[in-house]
């Protein structure tokens, strides 16, 4: 005699269930047990199996573990470094616009280089003021947002100023520093700048600007990092030689209100509007205009 045939298996073995019983099927089961010991166990694992009927969800996979931020060793504002993303990475912004920066040196064109950080690259979104004050100097922005006196410090080193032959350098940077390194430190960042531009362009004259006021949110009370950036440029108007090197203060250009800083021009305190880069534009035009003679 030929039986069934057997049901093909899933690839994945499961195991068997037990069909459920109907509530008839269980009455006519219990009306025919006379030991009540064995119709409470009769009941007993009737009432296992329901519930065995029912498979439990399966519990969501465990996410997996967040990955940890490298620590990054400590960077010193005097000595050049390049600017690290939490991932222990050179950040990609830094190093793209780095290489643009090089390729504009390398054609050798500007007559005029800017140097610091996102106050100086925030010019690039005010070229009607820009092109009217220095357009007649063949200038070139090498501003990165972020950068420390250690990121322009390597910038320079690894091939911002070759090539190029510019008559004039204006630098602003340091305000980064404020929060992390002492006022001692961002002075000495801003002098190994100022001595490698010397070093690779000494045809250059260097316009040193003071490091701009910043203040508090939300009231733009200057408060302790800008009193240590006084401190900062109180240190490197010394550097000013009067032959290769000019420091200028325009600090006091920004409009103050009640002691605090005016959102009119810097509208969070720090970073410049229009009329802050107008504002900074008048008031380096003649000593600009001097130097590139």
């Amino acid at each position: 005699m030929v039986g069934p045939e057997p049901q093909a298996l899933d690839p994945v073995a499961q195991p068997r269930r037990t069909p459920a019983l109907s509530p008839r099927s269980c009455g006519l089961i219990l009306r025919r047990m006379k030991s009540p010991l064995l119709v409470s166990l009769a009941v007993l694992s009737l009432a296992l199996s329901a519930r065995s009927q029912t498979a439990a969800p399966a519990a969501p996979p465990a996410p997996a573990p967040a990955k940890p931020a490298v620590v990054l060793p400590p960077q010193k504002a005097y000595v050049a470094a390049q600017k690290f993303g939490n991932d222990g990475n050179v950040n990609p912004g830094f190093a793209a616009a780095h290489e643009r920066f090089v390729a504009q040196a390398k054609e050798g064109k500007a007559r005029l280089v800017f140097l610091g950080d996102s106050i100086t690259a925030g010019w690039g979104s005010k070229t009607a003021i820009w092109n009217e004050a220095f357009g007649k100097y063949d200038p070139v922005n090498f501003g990165i947002g972020g950068d420390r006196t250690q990121h322009v410090l390597w910038r320079i080193e690894n091939g911002e100023l070759e090539v190029i032959k510019p008559k004039a350098v204006v630098l602003m940077i340091g305000t980064n520093n404020s929060g992390s390194d002492s006022a001692e430190d961002i002075a000495k960042g801003i002098t190994a700048i100022v001595d490698t531009i010397k070093t690779k362009q000494p045809q250059a004259k260097i316009l040193l600007l003071a490091v701009f006021p910043r203040g508090e949110k939300p009231t733009g009370k200057m408060g302790v990092a800008n009193e240590k950036l006084k401190q900062v440029n109180a240190t490197i108007a010394k550097l000013d030689d009067g032959k290769t090197v000019h420091f200028l203060d325009i600090g006091g250009r920004f409009p103050v209100v009640d002691g605090n800083l005016s959102a009119a021009a810097m509208p969070d305190f720090l970073h410049l509007s229009e009329s802050g880069y107008q504002i900074w534009a008048d008031a380096i035009g003649d000593k600009l205009a001097e130097l590139m003679k």
